[in-house]
């Protein structure tokens, strides 16, 4: 019987079937998918096959993990150099920034469109809390709403309390699955509360002793959106977002705007730093890449260690 995961708690897992049956499952024995090795074999929207194991008790044990179209993978927060699968088979990523309490950096948010762009997933961004942004703030939105439009990102300014944008965000929910991430603290289990009341999800304020939001969503859980046809992935809030499985010479391939011009590099293993002839870097000079993109591209290239590969 097939089924999907809606939530995984560690061992056992909420599952749907494809009657619409909600049950409990475990997995039996060890997993190894596509020579992936990760802290968790099976992520939230994974589909499976499943075999009943009590008909009282309502559970079952997962017998095949069926292949992922996609998925978004992430460093694990407590093993750096192992693997966090955050969710499988997703139609796109909705990324909840902020620019006040707390302020999203724009390293943050390019760490995640690099993975998005790694993995074939289309990603929107989302500058929630409108309605505590002063002038300050509206600017660097304009500013950072046209550097992304420039390559091809979708920008949406929300505000959860006054209701601005939030019709916006929920019309692009519409008959897809969508994985939702951000910071804790940014509203992304406020803005599912205001459009679907009926999910109850809890919600915490930032912490006001160090303005960082506090982590309110323990698992990644999967929620059928009613009257939509799409479902929602909330994911725990993130401190940082660490790339996996992308190396120093494949990064600016994750960025378009660099890739549409690294083949006209003077040299096939350009990094875009110091090398002579690099097409980058004149397009940065010249206003054509964006300069603070281009920061970020260098500061993420830093980051990235190869020996891990």
């Amino acid at each position: 019987m097939k089924a999907i995961v809606y939530r995984s708690t560690g061992s056992w897992y909420n599952i749907k079937t494809e009657t619409g049956r909600a049950m409990s499952a475990r997995i039996k024995g060890v997993f190894k998918i596509d020579d992936i090795t990760s802290t968790n074999p099976i992520a939230v929207g994974d589909e499976v096959m499943i075999d009943i194991e009590s008909e009282s008790a309502n559970t079952a044990i997962i017998t095949e993990i069926l292949p992922r179209r996609n998925y978004i993978n992430r460093q694990s927060p407590s093993h750096k150099k192992q693997h966090h699968i955050v969710a499988a088979n997703i139609d796109q990523s909705l990324l909840f920034a902020t620019l006040r309490e707390p302020k999203t950096s724009q390293g943050f948010i390019d760490r995640f469109l690099v993975t998005c762009e790694a993995y074939h997933v289309p990603a929107i961004v989302v500058f929630n809390k409108a309605d505590l942004y002063k002038n300050k703030e509206l600017e660097k939105y304009s500013a950072l709403k046209e550097m992304y439009a420039a390559i091809g990102y979708r920008t949406v300014l929300m505000s959860v309390k006054t209701n601005e944008g939030v019709e916006e965000v929920r019309d692009a929910l519409a008959n897809k699955i969508t994985l939702l991430s951000g910071h804790s603290g940014v509203g992304k289990s406020s803005f599912i509360n205001s459009i679907f009341p009926e999910l109850e999800l809890k919600t915490q304020d930032v912490s006001g002793w160090s303005g960082k939001g506090l982590h309110t969503t323990t698992f990644a859980e999967m929620f059928d959106l009613p009257g939509t046809g799409g479902r929602v992935i909330d994911t725990p809030g993130m401190r940082e977002f660490g790339l996996v499985d992308i190396t120093r010479q494949e990064l600016s391939h994750y960025y378009p705007e660099m890739a549409r011009l690294i083949t006209n590099c003077q040299f096939n293993n350009c990094f875009h730093i110091n090398e002579p002839g690099c097409a980058v870097k004149e397009a940065v000079i010249n206003g054509t890449i964006n300069e603070d993109r281009y920061v970020s591209y260098v500061n993420i290239l830093e980051s990235i260690d190869d020996k891990n590969y």
